[in-house]
């Protein structure tokens, strides 16, 4: 195999995929990184055998076609330290050569028949949605899932594909987090409620369609999902076990009474109140009347906090007591220029905060006596 590439393309393409690779593994080859390269184009692949990225490579002239295994610890650094525009890739199966205008390195390699193979995409029935609905999607669910759950399967973003379009839910049980808009499904491609994408798996595809804004294709099995956009192809297999029915313990939101609010003083205020919370004494007070809302915190040791902002709203005194982490974890995945809408009842009930594009978060209130 011989090619030339750009430094800093391949370098980006690299690290994403250095995310996927075990830093330890039995299987030794899995701490490395393979680069297939046909006389059309060259990819990057990389494995851990739950999740596995394909990442086509611009800018590299193959000379002649073949692969090579790349060891992280060795060409992650060469890459970032070389200041060489071009540098150009030479095995022979046994070694490596990296040379650059007036640098050269050798490495010893393995064996690229030994790597195993990463799925490419394609699927005849797949979802259609644009790049930055699905990054939005994953932003504003995968903070509520549940990682160290062990009886639902919360620990990932549960993703239900249908005709009208996409939703995302991520719940961790005290708290859930849903994102829906609108896809095209494809060759009548749908999901069941069993499709939950593992939270470090959805995340690394938000990182590769950072810079995309065109569509991308999701495509969902019985056990795993592929997304594909314009270079990259990212496998995951799905978490095992059962999703809550999330629709049964979701408000009716629309008969409870709504307060506009702006993200950015909201989310100062939120931050502010919990400065004298800790661990035992988390809640923060949202008392809403009298066209104000007053935050009120209260700690053992740290002492107190009282912050008011005006809002429009002049009903009944409502009071109910929040976790404020609870409470930044949603403002903070939102533009600071936007308003939401909060929900509430009463001090027992659910909150619901909403957005104008799709976005709902339902919080469970603290009990008045925590």
């Amino acid at each position: 195999m011989k090619l030339t590439c750009n430094r800093e393309k391949l370098l980006h393409a690299f690290q994403l995929a250095s995310g996927v690779a075990p830093q330890r593994s039995p299987k030794p080859i899995l701490e490395n990184i393979k680069l297939e390269a046909s006389s059309e184009q060259a990819t990057l692949m990389a494995t851990d055998l739950e999740v596995g990225i394909r990442i086509d490579v611009p800018g590299l002239e193959v000379e002649a076609p073949g692969s090579v295994i790349l060891p992280i610890k060795r060409v992650g650094p060469l890459l970032r330290e070389s200041s060489d525009e071009k540098l150009r890739i030479e095995s022979d199966g046994a070694r490596m050569r990296i040379r650059g205008e007036r640098s050269e390195f050798q490495f010893p390699t393995q064996n690229p028949d030994e790597f195993p193979v990463v799925r490419a995409f394609e699927e005849q029935k797949y979802h259609q949605v644009a790049a930055r609905l699905f990054r939005e999607l994953v932003r504003r669910t995968v903070y509520a899932t549940d990682t160290e759950s062990s009886r639902y399967a919360l620990g990932g973003v549960l993703v239900e594909l249908s005709a009208e379009g996409i939703v995302g839910v991520g719940t961790d049980g005290r708290r859930l987090a849903r994102q829906q808009g609108p896809a095209e499904a494809v060759g009548g491609h749908q999901t069941g409620d069993h499709t939950v994408i593992p939270a470090r798996a959805v995340q690394l595809m938000e990182r590769a369609i950072a810079d995309n804004d065109e569509n991308i294709q999701l495509a969902a099995r019985e056990n795993d999902v592929l997304l594909k956009s314009q270079r990259t192809t990212i496998y995951s297999r799905l978490v095992e076990g059962r999703y809550p029915k999330w629709r049964d313990v979701f408000p009716r939101y629309e008969e409870m009474p709504g307060v506009e609010i702006p993200v950015g003083p909201f989310y100062s205020a939120v931050r502010q109140a919990a400065i004298v919370t800790s661990e035992e004494r988390r809640g923060v007070d949202f008392q809403f009347g009298d066209g104000r809302l007053v935050l009120a915190g209260h700690g053992a040791e740290a002492g107190e906090s009282r912050i008011e902002l005006p809002i429009a709203y002049e009903g009944q005194e409502i009071r109910v007591k929040l976790d404020p982490r609870f409470v930044a974890d949603f403002l903070k995945v939102l533009d600071p220029d936007k308003t939401i809408t909060i929900h509430l009842r009463d001090s027992e009930s659910a909150v619901v905060c909403t957005t104008d594009d799709g976005y709902a978060y339902v919080i469970m209130p603290l009990s008045r006596e925590s």
